[in-house]
């Protein structure tokens, strides 16, 4: 925050690093806080699908590009295949994230305090603290775009060619995390013509070296798609126009954007964004973060018109939207939301933390964070265990991806999962032979009533044997039915994701 002081010098110089003291106790608090989060809470149904993922390293798979793969299995050979280990190098991309917003932030508003409190405000954010330790795409991708905006900062301050080919990198890096970094793409390409700084570089041939960087580490992932019959494009793409207009969708989308940017988090980034846009011969410091911004909020409003925009998908303007709040601390209409944007943002993350660990106000099938994940799994997996071993059960079969990677992950002793619905999500994984599907087996399923034909329809024999109940801090968050399963006819179908063995 840009004090206005008519103090002296030493007292201004003194104040400025106080706040950047505190700052920086904060920000090493919220790491800290992520990181010790990250070795004891559950996986999310989406971090253990992209750890069996891990186990069969691809170009690319089904829902993403390969990066997420690569880091899951990076992170469990030196961690081991534990919730640490799946989200290691998540945690390490969200610290490196964190240094890169300072000092692009820095850089471009030309205070170290600044950078400090931007990068203050990027881990106080919900987004970045759920984000940032999650073995998801959304990690790395958030990484890459704060690392972008350095590059780019870098280069308006020194005007030297080789940042160029940092923006390429970054972008490629981007591009294989996760396909929305496509906005990112468009938000350089919108910096590159609209901006003072960027057209500059109109008549060099280094901003085109970038792009080819950025598409080369993307290749890959085309000869990919084009091999599978662009599998990934057909699932991803088609949902960029889907559905008849439902205006709820819009206020659902700015309601989750504010609790996981906090209210006053983001009024001083909207704030900021307003000073920082201006397409005109002048320019203006924080350009290229506002630019990162622009094609994402168009897009993701025009498809909240449409369909649900998921709370995640707009993580990679964070770094963007941090360094425009701190910009916007500078404008006396915001001083209040300056001065409550850190105290409610550390609030809601409170009661988000002690919601996940303790459950203490008992949501069960309300509770988002219970939902999606892993909580009180022990007790369905040791129960589970215990009907293989009765009944004499070689393999799980089961019909959702979720309950495969939570299974393949938690269930001790390990036993096969036959996975026979979902094909298009393993194809790097073994088909499943006749001798997988032969014998006793059990069932698994949340969803007995819309899965059950799917069963019947390889099975002669299909019987309930019981249902176990997910339950946190004391109430049924979800309830798996398990079926006993013999007589199966036909030809094999499924694939066994996770085929270790051990």
């Amino acid at each position: 925050m840009r004090a206005v002081s008519q103090a002296s010098p030493s007292v201004h110089v003194s104040g400025r690093s106080t706040y950047k003291a505190l700052y920086l106790a904060i920000i090493g608090a919220l790491i800290l806080l992520r990181l010790v989060t990250a070795a004891f809470l559950p996986l999310s149904f989406d971090e253990a699908y992209f750890w069996l993922w891990s186990k069969h390293l691809a170009i690319s798979y089904y829902d993403h590009p390969p990066l997420i793969a690569l880091a899951t299995w990076l992170g469990t050979s030196v961690f081991a295949d534990t919730e640490f280990g799946v989200r290691a190098v998540s945690c390490i991309a969200s610290i490196g994230a964190s240094f890169a917003v300072w000092r692009a932030c820095a850089i471009m508003l030309g205070d170290e305090a600044d950078g400090a409190f931007a990068c203050c405000l990027f881990n106080a954010t919900l987004m970045t603290a759920s984000q940032g330790m999650a073995a998801t795409p959304d990690s790395l991708v958030l990484c890459a775009a704060a690392f972008l905006l350095l590059a780019i900062a870098k280069l308006e301050q020194r005007e030297e060619p080789r940042f160029w080919l940092a923006i390429g990198a970054a972008l490629g890096a981007a591009l294989l995390a996760k396909y929305t970094s496509f906005f990112l793409c468009a938000g350089v390409l919108l910096w590159f013509v609209g901006t003072a700084q960027g057209r500059r570089w109109v008549g060099s041939p280094w901003p085109y070296v970038a792009a080819l960087i950025a598409f080369g580490c993307f290749l890959p992932n085309l000869a990919w798609n084009a091999a599978h019959d662009w599998i990934s494009f057909r699932f991803q793409f088609g949902r960029v126009v889907s559905g008849a207009p439902d205006f709820r969708y819009l206020p659902e989308f700015i309601a989750g954007q504010i609790v996981l940017a906090s209210p006053f988090i983001l009024a001083l980034g909207l704030g900021g964004l307003m000073r920082e846009t201006r397409f005109g011969p002048a320019a203006r410091p924080a350009a290229a973060a506002a630019t990162m911004m622009w094609p994402a909020i168009f897009y993701f409003a025009f498809h909240a018109l449409h369909e649900r925009v998921q709370g995640n998908w707009p993580s990679f303007i964070y770094p963007a939207l941090s360094i425009l709040a701190s910009a916007g601390a500078h404008q006396s209409a915001l001083n209040f939301a300056r001065r409550l944007a850190l105290p409610v943002a550390l609030a809601i993350l409170a009661f988000v933390y002690l919601q996940a660990t303790a459950g203490i106000f008992p949501l069960g099938i309300y509770d988002p964070v219970a939902r999606m994940t892993a909580v009180g799994i022990s007790p369905v997996t040791n129960q589970l265990a215990q009907l293989a071993r009765r009944n004499g059960a070689h393999a799980l079969v089961t019909t959702d991806y979720a309950a495969t990677s939570w299974f393949s992950f938690y269930l001790r002793p390990h036993i096969p999962i036959v996975q026979i619905t979902e094909d298009y999500r393993w194809l790097q994984t073994p088909r499943a032979e006749a001798r997988d599907l032969h014998g006793p087996l059990l069932y698994v399923t949340r969803h007995p009533q819309q899965e059950l034909p799917l069963i019947e329809a390889h099975f002669a024999h299909v019987e309930l044997a019981q249902a176990l109940a997910r339950m946190h801090a004391g109430v049924r968050v979800e309830t798996y039915f398990v079926y006993k399963l013999s007589g199966f006819h036909g030809a094999a179908v499924g694939r066994v994701p996770d085929a270790r063995g051990d």
